[in-house]
């Protein structure tokens, strides 16, 4: 598949664009650092861009087949107000709508959505402070993903860590199951990448722990 990632210059994007390259994929890499990443495949191109720009998101989609989009604020950003992530995702669903790119995959958290009803009681007020402009804007951003018509998958990772690749991580589809917990990023990357060719999670939005 030709895949576009949206966000690869670090964190989740770039261990999704690394494990992607290893199963065989052409990856276009989307970063406004694109040309820092420390990757280097023939079947990598890195693509320097704005994701608030509509012109850059669009010359990026030509010829994706899947994107994957990654975004992340810096930890300063939590504590102003955010839109990065419904900003850029209006202005992608619509780019990817009118070049029929129809796959969009993409991460938001444990917490966006209907998945905070989850968090528990002690939790709440921790996460509401620190996390709660951040995620009120995931929330939005999960509203337009759903609202889209694509063919999306949306994973929502617990508390991130920098630990290897373990391959042993939960995919909690079922509201029931929804729990918080650690999990690796390279285990999240290995959730993404499989998605780029099963349909299994399509329409679905699972909290992905260990």
């Amino acid at each position: 598949m030709r895949v576009l990632i949206v966000g690869a210059s670090k964190g989740i994007g770039l261990e999704t664009a690394r494990q992607a390259l290893d199963a065989g994929h052409d990856v276009r890499a989307f970063a406004r650092s694109a040309t820092g990443i420390p990757l280097s495949n023939p079947k990598l191109e890195t693509f320097r861009g704005d994701a608030l720009k509509q012109a850059d998101v669009e010359a990026a989609l030509k010829g994706i087949d899947v994107v994957i989009q990654t975004l992340g604020v810096g930890f300063a950003d939590l504590f102003r107000p955010v839109r990065l992530f419904s900003d850029a995702t209006r202005i992608l669903i619509a780019a990817m709508k009118a070049q029929s790119v129809k796959r969009l995959i993409c991460v938001t958290g444990f917490g966006a959505g209907d998945s905070r009803a989850a968090i528990s009681l002690l939790q709440r007020a921790p996460f509401h402070l620190v996390f709660g402009r951040a995620y009120d804007d995931k929330s939005v951003q999960e509203r337009l993903i759903k609202d889209s018509g694509l063919d999306w998958t949306i994973a929502r990772p617990g508390v991130l860590t920098g630990g290897p690749l373990t391959g042993r991580y939960k995919v909690l589809a079922a509201p029931s199951q929804w729990r918080n917990g650690i999990v690796s990023r390279a285990d999240v990357a290995d959730f993404l990448v499989k998605q780029i060719v099963d349909v299994t999670f399509v329409r679905k939005d699972p909290i992905v722990v260990n």
